[in-house]
């Protein structure tokens, strides 16, 4: 194995660890919400500087890969594809911290009416399990996993779309939900921006994929 190679899978195995610490940090912000746990939500807060940690070190490593080894073709497509995840995954984790700072902010626990007519958990749920559908394909390298992301994503659109008016109708009928379906609105908002982001995940990882099936596809080819 060159020396190349090494880092290209050093690079991945790093990838899916700061994927495994986002998902955390969106599973526990879920958490808190559900259960108005504002010490979780702290502790999410917190964990942040880990996930920016973590983009530092990526996007280091992939600028020393362009230095050293001037990667092409399929290599190279893996490296920009690693430099955009990184992104949106740090992206994810401020979205996440976003959610938790609102169940601090909160008083007391959302109303469940609220939480229930808007689908703001089933949004969340459907969030978390893309995220981890999009790893299962960044690790796999599965395609066909990858490309079912795009269509969960349009679940995502539908409830921010329609939320609005649900929650202007809880505030027409008392003026005392007003705070409580703003932060709603913004969680709803922040969750629907975590499945966009997911969803540029899935387009990386298709970006890199076609090249290497195609490469693939000359060696057979060839041989």
């Amino acid at each position: 194995m060159t020396q190349l190679e090494n880092e290209l899978q050093a690079l991945k195995k790093e990838l899916i660890q700061m994927w495994d610490l986002v998902y955390s940090q969106l599973d526990k912000a879920r958490m808190s919400l559900i259960n108005f746990d504002q010490t979780l939500a702290r502790e999410v807060i917190q964990k942040e500087k880990r996930i920016n940690g973590y983009e530092l070190k990526i996007d280091t490593d992939c600028e020393n890969i362009f230095a050293l080894h001037c990667p092409v073709a399929v290599d190279l497509r893996f490296v920009l594809a690693a430099l955009k995840i990184n992104y949106n995954l740090e992206r994810i984790g401020d979205y996440a911290e976003g959610i938790a700072r609102y169940v601090i902010a909160l008083q007391t626990p959302f109303n469940e009416n609220i939480l229930k007519e808007t689908q703001l958990l089933a949004m969340q749920d459907k969030a978390i399990h893309m995220l981890e559908n999009a790893r299962y394909a960044f690790e796999k390298e599965d395609f066909a996993k990858a490309r079912t992301i795009f269509q969960q994503d349009e679940t995502l659109d539908l409830i921010n779309k329609y939320a609005g008016n649900i929650l202007l109708s809880f505030v027409e009928n008392d003026i005392h939900y007003f705070q409580e379906a703003l932060y709603a609105h913004s969680i709803i908002q922040k969750s629907e921006r975590i499945g966009d982001q997911i969803t540029n995940i899935a387009g990386e990882i298709i970006f890199y994929l076609e090249a290497k099936v195609l490469k693939h596809r000359k060696e057979n080819t060839k041989n």
